[in-house]
């Protein structure tokens, strides 16, 4: 298994972490999402390489800014 670290900025409670949990979750190849609010850590684990653009557009739907892998 891959984990992918990224920073998520605007997320302040359990609310924001599941928005982002679900939209990253349906990322094709994602096997497990741990979402972090007081942080800011998105940590995504994959079975082999992921796509990180798909990973960043679902965090923006979910309504957050993402930066690139941490």
């Amino acid at each position: 298994m891959v984990a992918t670290h990224f920073q998520v900025q605007g997320m302040s409670c359990q609310h924001c972490e599941q928005a982002v949990r679900l939209e990253v979750s349906q990322v094709p190849g994602v096997r497990l999402v741990k979402v972090d609010a007081v942080t800011g850590r998105l940590v995504v684990e994959s079975d082999g390489p992921l796509d990180e653009v798909a990973v960043l557009a679902a965090v923006e739907l979910a309504g957050y800014q993402v930066l690139r892998p941490a």
